[in-house]
């Protein structure tokens, strides 16, 4: 099976029921940002500072697919088959940033992404699942969207914050702090 099919050619592609739309449509959009997203976990679960939560990772990348199938959905024609996003999948994330946060200092200023590799792409990942979530709002005002998808993003971005602290601890680094007008 060929990989390319040149239907995509003329600007337009097909959702999961087959219905055809611009690749300039705000769910083309929000889909394609969330794959983004999941790229760039990808990358940061690859770090070593992360294999003992890569299945964690993991998981989260697993439910960025249903995610992205949900999106890639005519709502219209959803098929049964796509997968919701569960409330289960957010309580994971809560209780991760819980268990997370009581073992980091008291956040007592604003941090700026730095200070190691890891850490930098945990920002990457929170500020692209902040666009996700954007481009998530904009769709749902113009076409049905799932509840719990921006839920889920909304939650995932401060997983993404509370995780990046976490590294820094981890990695023994110092959070990079932002004092306004310091050198």
């Amino acid at each position: 099976m060929k990989i390319y099919t040149k239907t995509g050619d003329s600007g337009k592609t097909s959702l999961v029921e087959g219905t055809r739309i611009s690749k300039s449509d705000l769910r083309i959009e929000a889909y394609g940002t969330v794959d983004e997203l999941n790229s760039f976990l990808g990358l940061l679960a690859d770090h070593d500072v992360n294999k003992k939560r890569y299945q964690f990772l993991k998981q989260i990348q697993d439910t960025l697919f249903v995610i992205g199938a949900n999106l890639a959905s005519d709502p219209s024609k959803r098929a049964e088959k796509v997968p919701p996003v569960q409330t289960s999948d957010i309580l994971l994330l809560e209780n991760s940033m819980d268990e997370m946060d009581g073992l980091l200092p008291e956040l007592r200023h604003f941090v700026l992404p730095g200070g190691h590799v890891a850490v930098s792409l945990a920002h990457v990942a929170r500020t692209v699942c902040r666009r996700a979530e954007r481009c998530v709002v904009r769709l749902s005002e113009a076409d049905e969207v799932p509840e719990l998808v921006g839920t889920y993003l909304n939650r995932l971005s401060d997983f993404f914050f509370v995780l990046s602290r976490m590294l820094c601890q981890e990695l023994n680094v110092e959070e990079v702090k932002w004092v306004p007008g310091k050198d």
